[in-house]
């Protein structure tokens, strides 16, 4: 008897290794063709902040997105290089990272940079570990103390000049007005609202020629 009970403990445990192993690849698998430099775009929401960046800078179709990080692998675990309103500059695991994107019911599509352009990815990388720590830049006006995540991008790829900086436009492309959402936000910070001023944004650097889209995470 005390054998029978001793196999079928062994066959469990052996079931249970298994079971392990394969939930852990199916894990590994789904991020194990991302590279060092590749950008993790969140797709935007409908309404509220999310919204209102997108309602002004969306420039195609199939982009819409509110967020942008540089992913970077650490002996064999990936992270998230990114500015986010909860924790600023950070270095995020991407598990974590997928997760916060899940839990608000967004979803991220990984870009990458073609080929002519990879060589820029490792001194990216370290510019933008030598920017985590720095607070979020709640304005959205280029400062050289905080950063919003388009510019914590912008600014890693900036010395091979990847990306650019345009004229910041808040205006609604039906209204023809300013945002209302803007004039609002703008106002309750006593600031004017920074139309024309440079600065980036994900739908923007989603929009590169010298990215492509790969596929949704």
């Amino acid at each position: 008897m005390k054998r029978i009970l001793r196999k079928s403990s062994l066959l469990q445990l052996f079931f249970a290794v298994c079971m392990a192993a394969v939930l852990c690849s199916c894990r590994s698998s789904r991020v194990a063709d991302l590279k060092d430099g590749d950008l993790l775009f969140v797709t935007a929401k409908p309404t509220g902040l999310s919204g209102a960046i997108n309602n002004v800078t969306q420039k195609q179709a199939q982009a819409s997105f509110d967020h942008i990080g540089i992913l970077a692998w650490y002996a064999s675990h990936p992270y998230v290089l990114h500015a986010a309103p909860e924790g600023g500059s950070q270095k995020q695991p991407l598990k974590d990272f997928l997760k916060d994107q899940s839990d608000d019911g967004q979803k991220v599509v990984v870009y990458r940079l073609k080929p002519p352009y990879r060589t820029a990815i490792p001194a990216a990388l370290e510019k933008a570990e030598s920017m985590t720590g720095k607070p979020y830049n709640f304005n959205y006006i280029l400062d050289e103390n905080s950063y919003y995540c388009s510019d914590f991008v912008e600014r890693a790829f900036r010395e091979n000049h990847i990306f650019t900086l345009e004229p910041m436009i808040f205006v609604d492309p039906i209204t023809g007005k300013t945002n209302e959402f803007w004039q609002k936000f703008y106002k309750q910070k006593g600031l004017e609202v920074p139309e024309g001023q440079p600065g980036c944004n994900p739908n923007g650097l989603a929009g590169s020629e010298k990215l492509q889209r790969i596929r949704e995470l």
